[in-house]
């Protein structure tokens, strides 16, 4: 498709962002949905290298590179990481499960190696700091392997039972599984779609954040556009303020992760 039904797919509305200019990069990223259905295959050889490689080019605070991912192929384990994870088959189907570490032992090693001991890794910030280098590195080889025609799925659910993951993957301590990413080649007869986002106006700002009753206005043309996906995919219509109030409604919703900061603390991070 050209850029500018690209931009009308994602938001489902005629008066999409007008393109500046069409380019294969451009469509890829708008073109992105998630895939849940996979054909029965393996990844040719090579593939899982360079999706490294490409997440190693996404950029990197202070170049401290603090994350790791585990590339899981045996189906026996990643039966058990899908059943950790809320029991998504999709997991099981795909030929590839790469779980995405922020990881500070190699820091603490190196620290060790050096006859110090690299005590920043216990604030909050640093945490952080991993969070956002390795969410980064990951979208980076997801723009990758959907240049080569490949699908994939982020899985949350990983940080259901982080504990169990951990010793599943043997990590040592202060290295933290935090988020899944199923990887494998889309069945075409199940075929994923471009499911629409918030209109630019609820998320784009200029000079200063200015929240005003265009929220609600935009939040209403959403709900109309993602019950219209539904309703193509067959799916029970709900509309998106619901989903989203339901979701972080309380810790009732969170399917166990209420309880994190604990479990961080257990595998070594201080968060101080």
């Amino acid at each position: 498709m050209s850029l500018d039904e690209a931009f009308r797919t994602r938001y489902r509305d005629n008066d999409a962002p007008v393109a500046i200019a069409d380019n294969a990069t451009l469509r890829t990223l708008l073109d992105h949905r998630s895939v849940r259905a996979y054909l029965p295959e393996p990844l040719d050889p090579g593939v899982i290298e360079t999706l490294v490689a490409a997440a190693q080019s996404a950029p990197s605070s202070s170049n401290l590179q603090v994350w790791s991912v585990v590339a899981v192929q045996d189906p026996v384990r990643k039966a058990r990481l899908a059943a950790l994870a809320g029991n998504q088959q999709h997991i099981v189907d795909a030929p590839l499960l790469l779980v995405w570490l922020i990881d500070f032992d190699r820091l603490t090693q190196i620290g060790r190696a050096r006859g110090t001991q690299p005590q920043a890794l216990d604030y909050l910030e640093s945490f952080l700091l991993g969070t956002v280098d390795t969410a980064l590195a990951a979208q980076n080889a997801v723009v990758a392997l959907e240049s080569l025609g490949l699908g994939s799925v982020y899985i949350g659910g990983i940080r259901n039972q982080p504990s169990a993951v951990a010793a599943e993957l043997d990590l040592p301590p202060r290295v933290f599984p935090l988020f899944g990413l199923v990887v494998g080649k889309p069945d075409p007869l199940r075929p994923a779609a471009v499911k629409p986002r918030l209109p630019q106006a609820s998320v784009l700002f200029h000079e200063t954040y200015k929240w005003t009753s265009r929220q609600d206005d935009a939040a209403a043309a959403y709900n109309i556009a993602l019950r219209a996906f539904q309703r193509d995919q067959g799916m029970p219509e709900r509309d998106w303020t619901d989903l989203a109030g339901d979701r972080t409604r309380g810790a009732d919703a969170m399917a166990g992760r209420d309880i994190l900061r604990g479990v961080l603390r257990d595998l070594g991070f201080a968060l101080r």
